[in-house]
C-alpha cells in the first residue's frame, strides 16, 4: 500500500484531532492516583473525546472493548481497563486515538500513581526523551532508519547509570483518515535505511522502553502484552506531520 502525503487542509484537520486527544489525555492523567480504577480513567477519556465532538477511535478497533488502552507496570501495551485499582507507585501507560471528522490522532503518556518509584521515574522520563530524540530528526529526506536509530540511541544511553531497551515487537505507523496506515515505524534501526520521509506524511511515533529484556507475550485476554521477565515499561506517543523543513506535533497541549 502506498504511503499517503497530505496537504494543508489535512494538516488543519489533524490539528483539531490532536487537540482533542491532548485534552482527553490531560484529563485522564489528572485522574491517575492510588485507589482509582483503570475503568474510571477509561470513562474519562471517552467522555472528554465525546464532549469535543470526536469519537474514541480505539473502542471497537479490531474488537478492542474500551476507549483507551491502560497498561500498568509490566503490561507494556493494550491493557484492558477494568476494576483494577491503582496502587501507590504504579506506572500507568494511557494510550488511545481520537477521531474527529474522520481524522485520527494517537497519543500515549506514562503517569505515576502517587509517588514515583526510582525506576519508574527514570523509565517515564527516558521514554519521553527517546520520543523527543526521534522527533528532533524528522524532516523531508530523513529515513525511517534515521528515526529508529535516534530513538534507540536515546533509550540505550546510560544516563544516571541506567540504559533501557526498546521494545521491538511493536512499532508506530502511518495515520490519518485511517487508524493504521503505511508505513510501519520501527523504534530501532540503522541510519539511512528504510522509507524516505516526504513532506505531508503523517506518523504515529510511539516508543516503548523496558527496564529488562525486550521479550513479550500476550495474555489469555488476547490483548494485554506483558514483558516475559515482568520488567516494567514506559511509553510515549505523539502524532506528527512532516513539514517542508521539519515536523509538526499535533498531539501537544495548546
Amino acid at each position: 500500500m502506498a504511503i499517503v502525503r497530505h496537504g494543508p487542509e489535512a494538516f488543519a484537520q489533524m490539528r483539531v484531532a490532536g487537540r482533542v486527544a491532548a485534552g482527553a489525555m490531560a484529563q485522564a492523567g489528572a485522574a491517575v492516583a492510588p485507589g482509582t480504577s483503570t475503568a474510571e480513567i477509561d470513562r474519562i477519556v471517552e467522555a472528554s473525546i465525546l464532549a469535543e465532538g470526536g469519537l474514541p477511535a480505539t473502542k471497537g478497533i479490531l474488537g478492542f472493548p474500551a476507549a483507551a488502552c491502560i497498561s500498568v507496570n509490566h503490561t507494556v501495551c493494550h491493557g484492558i481497563p477494568g476494576a483494577r485499582k491503582l496502587a501507590e507507585g504504579d506506572l500507568v501507560k494511557i494510550a488511545f486515538k481520537a477521531q474527529v471528522d474522520g481524522w485520527h490522532a494517537g497519543i500515549c503518556r506514562t503517569f505515576h500513581a502517587g509517588t514515583p518509584t526510582p525506576r519508574g521515574r527514570l523509565l517515564a522520563l527516558r521514554a519521553e526523551r527517546a520520543l523527543a530524540a526521534g522527533l528532533a530528526v524528522l524532516r523531508p529526506g530523513v529515513t525511517l532508519g534515521d528515526l529508529g536509530h535516534a530513538i534507540q540511541q536515546a533509550a540505550e544511553a546510560r544516563v544516571e547509570g541506567v540504559g533501557f531497551a526498546v521494545l521491538r515487537d511493536l512499532g508506530g505507523h502511518g495515520i490519518g483518515r485511517e487508524f493504521f496506515m503505511e508505513p510501519h515505524v520501527a523504534h530501532h534501526g540503522r541510519p539511512g535505511e528504510g522509507d524516505v520521509l516526504e513532506e505531508g506524511m503523517f506518523l504515529s511515533v510511539q516508543p516503548i522502553l523496558v527496564a529488562g529484556k525486550p521479550a513479550t507475550k500476550t495474555l489469555p485476554d488476547g490483548w494485554s502484552v506483558v514483558t516475559r521477565d515482568r520488567a516494567w515499561s514506559a511509553q510515549a506517543e505523539d502524532t506528527v506531520g512532516i513539514t517542508a523543513d521539519g515536523v509538526e506535533v499535533f498531539t501537544r497541549p495548546g
